[in-house]
């Protein structure tokens, strides 16, 4: 498996970027262009799914970045609540939202299996290590995060 060495390595982090760039390009024709409530807050969810991976991973420690990962996974949630009230709206059609729906989807639960992952290597790691050394310790004996690339789901 490959080592995750920066954020933009994160195969969540791609699809990510992916989906904020189809929100972005949907978001800016027509009447969607023009509804600036619904338009700028669906932007700025999508941006938030890549924007705290980035976060979380440049932070450091598994812990903090399980939070920000759980923060991008809402976000996911918080772009498909917003497709419904763009579909509703009449402001994109069925097949931009299942396209859309799909991706944030998908990006969901990439993001998911990389939080169950690194919960796996914490415990893992708790296991072999005794209760009288950091978490500081764990790292530098090569026993930290990020060493590999979590398997997809």
């Amino acid at each position: 498996m490959a080592r995750i060495e920066k954020f933009e390595d994160i195969e969540a982090w791609q699809r990510a970027r992916q989906l904020a760039k189809a929100v972005y390009a949907v978001t800016s024709e027509g009447r969607f262009a023009r509804d600036f409530g619904l338009r700028d807050q669906i932007q700025r969810a999508a941006v938030s799914v890549m924007s705290n991976i980035a976060e979380g991973f440049e932070r450091g420690g598994d812990v903090e970045f399980r939070r920000f990962l759980a923060i991008a996974k809402g976000s996911a949630g918080e772009v498909k609540a917003q497709l419904y009230v763009a579909l509703d709206a009449g402001l994109i059609d069925q097949t931009a939202f299942d396209s859309l729906y799909k991706s944030a989807t998908e990006t969901g639960n990439l993001i998911g299996g990389f939080m169950r992952y690194l919960s796996r290597g914490q415990k893992s790691r708790e296991s072999r290590v005794s209760g009288h050394e950091s978490a500081s310790q764990n790292r530098t004996q090569g026993l930290g995060t990020r060493d590999s690339k979590p398997a997809t789901s």
